[in-house]
């Protein structure tokens, strides 16, 4: 007989691609999914357009185009504050997913402990899972998402071989301080840990906040797996192109993985990331005032239709306590949904306790027209009468 992979029992599509399937449903406006439907900047266009016309159609070299991780180098140089080699601690992976992936299998182990914080990104869960590594979690307290270090480090074991660290957050849009990320690694350090940092939204901070990355500890600098990519600062969700960097001792690993899971990243699309990357600190300006500018029309929305939103330090996400009158978060997501045609979340796709049953997620990554129709919308929204 046929059968399906053990691996997969129990895993089922997750609620952020549900939502955005009965938001298309409706004809919405998601803010669910984080798709980031922002128009591409020329400079990218242009660069991959002119790979194309070149016939750069081929493989790359596994671990990226030379000219891409050089840049990547110079961009973490300048603002990760950390030094990387571009010959042998980068590797350009599909997507920092794809790198998540090539790292979780070039460092861990069946049964091999992992924690995430609380509440969490679903994929990083659900990789580690169908992986085979046993997930522990360490509730973030509510309302700044900080940290109790006493049960963070009652959460490590002997088993314990690596701690995932999403900074700005998804989906609560916490961004760790330079202080805590030195008590993780000091941690990570007595056990014998990696740490997993994932950065993609590194450009997206709010209130003259300043990202820190793990790497950037000296400390931690060789602990450290750092992850991100292109996908939310240029609005390339679907290009697919991200990174890793580690030391050379795991970078060349997780190089391996890269080319036996997906040979390389999309060869013209390296070149157009890499043309992006010789644009001015004003476009990353830019961009993360017009994100804190979105992220006060949907909190000033959302608290006006009874929701109690937790304002991001950084990402575009925000989760939010739904009103009492709803039973819990499929109820309001779903209702929402029906009633205004605005897609979210429901908070439970991002924690294992019942906290997320009383949140939703939006994402703000839209244009400033479909946002403004999206607040209008909430702002209408009256749970009681549906």
């Amino acid at each position: 007989m046929n059968q399906i992979s053990d691996r997969l029992r129990g895993l089922v599509q997750s609620d952020i691609r549900r939502m955005s399937r009965e938001c298309e449903r409706v004809g919405g406006i998601n803010l669910g999914q984080g798709i980031c439907d922002l128009p591409t900047i020329p400079e990218l266009v242009d660069g991959a357009c002119d790979a194309i016309r070149a016939n750069k159609a081929t493989y790359s070299k596994f671990e990226g185009i030379d000219v891409l991780r050089e840049r990547i180098a110079r961009k973490v140089e300048r603002h990760n504050g950390f030094t990387a080699d571009p010959s042998k601690e980068i590797v350009v992976t599909v997507g920092s997913s794809g790198g998540f992936l090539a790292a979780a299998m070039a460092t861990l182990n069946v049964g091999d402990e992992v924690i995430l914080f609380e509440p969490y990104y679903g994929y990083h869960l659900n990789t580690f899972k169908v992986l085979g590594f046993e997930p522990k979690f360490v509730p973030l307290k509510e309302p700044d998402w900080t940290i109790d270090f006493d049960v963070l480090r009652a959460a490590f074991s002997p088993k314990t071989k690596a701690i995932v660290v999403c900074t700005p957050s998804n989906p609560s849009g916490k961004m760790f301080t330079r202080e805590e990320l030195e008590q993780i690694g000091a941690l990570c350090r007595e056990f014998g840990a990696w740490i997993f940092t994932d950065e993609i939204y590194e450009y997206i901070v709010y209130d003259g906040r300043k990202h820190v990355s793990v790497a950037s500890i000296p400390s931690c600098r060789d602990l450290a797996i750092t992850i991100s990519g292109f996908s939310k600062t240029f609005s390339i969700t679907g290009w697919r192109v991200g990174y890793v960097i580690a030391d050379e001792r795991v970078a060349g690993p997780i190089g391996l993985m890269n080319d036996l899971f997906a040979i390389c990243a999309p060869t013209p699309l390296q070149w157009g990331v890499a043309r992006a990357l010789e644009i001015g600190d004003e476009y990353y300006r830019n961009m993360a005032a017009d994100y804190q500018k979105k992220r006060d029309m949907l909190a000033d929305a959302l608290s006006e239709a009874g929701f109690v939103p937790s304002i991001p330090q950084g990402s575009y996400y925000m989760l939010a306590k739904i009103p009492d009158d709803l039973r819990d978060d499929k109820e309001a997501a779903q209702t929402l949904l029906e009633s205004t045609r605005v897609a979210s979340v429901p908070g439970s796709a991002f924690f294992v306790s019942e906290a997320g049953k009383r949140m939703l997620r939006f994402c703000f990554a839209k244009d400033f027209e479909s946002l403004e129709e999206a607040c209008k919308r909430i702002r209408a929204f009256k749970p009681a009468a549906v």
